[in-house]
C-alpha cells in the first residue's frame, strides 16, 4: 500500500535510549543496536537462570485495601539476582504500597510474597536487614551531619562505629559528597540530599534494593553516575534492584524487565521487546536515499508481501513491514530500481513507545479517569 508520510500513524519519536537491544542502527552493521554508548550491562538469561537459582522476589495475587479504596488488586511478579525491574505508573498507581509490602512494613489482605527466600510479613525484621529502601523523600535527620546520619543508620543496623564510619565516608566520597560530611544536612539542596541517601541505603550492602525515584533532583552528572551505579549493583555484583521511576529514558536504560501498573492494578509484565510483539505486529525500517524515491520504487516495494505500507519521506523511505527479516528484501528492491541506498534503519518499539500503548489500552478499558502524572519520556 503506498500512502503519505503523515499515513502511518507514528509511535513515540524517542529511540531506544542507549541500551543493548533497543537503539536504533542500520542493519548492515549493528542489527540489534550493541554499538550503543552509555550503560552497558547483561541482562539474566532467563531460560537458564531460572534452572540455577531461585528468584530473589517473586510475589502472587498481592492485595492490599485501604478505608479509601484498593491500593493494590491481584499483583503478581518476580525478579531474579542481578535483575533490574521497572514498576511504571502514574501517581497513586501502587507503586510505593507494592514496595511497603514486599519489605514487609505493611500486611497484605490477599496474596503471597517470598522475598530473598523469608515471608516479609512474618520475617520481615530478618528480611529488612538485608533490603535496602530508599524513598522519594531523603528522611534524613536536620539535626546531624551528612556522615552522623550514615553513622546513626549504620549503628542501627549493628555496624560497628569505626565501620560505620569508614564505609559512610567511602560512599559519601563515591556520591560526590565526600566534601560535605561533616556538614548539617539542614541546608543541603534536594540533589544533595538524595545523595547522602543513596549511600545510607547501600551502607549494609543490602542484597535487594527498592529505589523509588532516586535521580529525583539530581544534575546530569550525578544522574549519570547514579544510573552507572545501579547498573554495576545488578550486573557486576547481582544485587536485584526494583526500581520506581516517572523517567522511562532512565528505566529504559537499566531495566530488563517493566511492570506496568494503573489504579493498582498491573497492566503489563515482561521485556519491552514481549510487550511490543503483543502490542504491535510490524516493524518500521526507515531506508536513506540518495534521491527521492521514485513512483516505481514505491510501487515495487508495496508489491512485496512482507511489506504492509510504503511511504516516501524526505530522506527517503519509511517502510512498514510484517517481520524486520524483509529488509534485506527492502535494500534489494532499491538497488533494482537503480537508487542508491544510504542507510536502513529499524525503528524497534521503545520502553516510552510500549509503556504509553499500555496506557492507552488500560484507558480503553476504562481507566480513563485520574491516571494521575504520567512518566517522563526522555
Amino acid at each position: 500500500m503506498v500512502g503519505s508520510a503523515r499515513s502511518i500513524p507514528r509511535r513515540a519519536s524517542v529511540r531506544f535510549p542507549q541500551r543493548a537491544y533497543g537503539r536504533s542502527t542500520t542493519v548492515t552493521s549493528d542489527p540489534h543496536g550493541d554499538g550503543h554508548t552509555g550503560v552497558t550491562r547483561e541482562r539474566p538469561d532467563r531460560c537458564h537462570t531460572a534452572e540455577v537459582r531461585t528468584s530473589s522476589l517473586r510475589c502472587t495475587g498481592l492485595t492490599k485495601r485501604f478505608a479509601s479504596g484498593t491500593a493494590l488488586d491481584g499483583l503478581t511478579l518476580d525478579a531474579e539476582p542481578g535483575e533490574v525491574v521497572a514498576l511504571l505508573g502514574p501517581n497513586g498507581a501502587g507503586k510505593t504500597t507494592t514496595i511497603r509490602l514486599l519489605n514487609g512494613v505493611l500486611g497484605a489482605d490477599e496474596g503471597s510474597a517470598t522475598v530473598l527466600g523469608l515471608d516479609p510479613w512474618t520475617q520481615g525484621t530478618e528480611l529488612r536487614r538485608r533490603t535496602g529502601v530508599l524513598t522519594e523523600n531523603a528522611g534524613l535527620d536536620e539535626r546531624f551531619t551528612a556522615l552522623e546520619n550514615l553513622m546513626s543508620t549504620a549503628e542501627l543496623r549493628g555496624i560497628d562505629r569505626s565501620e560505620g564510619r569508614r564505609r559512610g565516608g567511602e560512599l559519601l566520597e563515591r556520591f560526590g559528597m565526600g566534601h560535605r560530611a561533616d556538614a548539617k544536612v539542614q541546608g543541603f539542596s534536594t540533589g544533595q540530599r538524595k545523595r547522602v541517601a543513596l549511600a545510607r541505603s547501600l551502607l549494609h550492602d543490602p542484597e535487594l534494593l527498592y529505589l523509588d525515584e532516586p535521580t529525583s533532583g539530581l544534575d546530569p552528572a550525578a544522574t549519570r553516575d547514579v544510573v552507572d551505579l545501579i547498573a554495576t549493583l545488578a550486573s557486576e555484583r547481582g544485587r536485584t534492584v526494583i526500581l520506581c521511576t516517572h523517567f522511562l529514558g532512565e528505566a529504559g536504560k537499566l531495566a530488563s524487565r517493566m511492570a506496568v501498573l494503573f489504579q493498582g492494578r498491573m497492566h503489563a509484565f515482561g521485556t519491552p521487546e514481549e510487550l511490543a510483539s503483543e502490542l504491535w505486529t510490524d516493524t518500521e525500517v526507515s531506508i536513506g536515499l540518495a534521491a527521492p524515491a521514485p513512483p516505481e520504487l514505491l510501487a515495487a516495494l508495496s508489491a512485496l508481501p512482507e511489506v504492509v505500507q510504503a511511504v516516501p519521506t524526505p530522506d527517503g523511505l519509511l517502510v512498514r513491514v510484517r517481520s524486520v527479516d524483509a529488509t534485506p528484501n527492502l535494500v534489494r528492491a532499491c538497488v533494482s530500481a537503480g537508487v542508491d541506498v544510504l542507510a536502513v534503519t529499524p525503528r524497534y518499539p521503545t520502553l516510552e513507545d510500549v509503556y504509553f500503548a499500555v496506557e492507552a489500552r488500560a484507558q480503553a478499558a476504562g481507566l480513563d479517569d485520574g491516571l494521575g502524572a504520567r512518566p517522563v519520556a526522555s
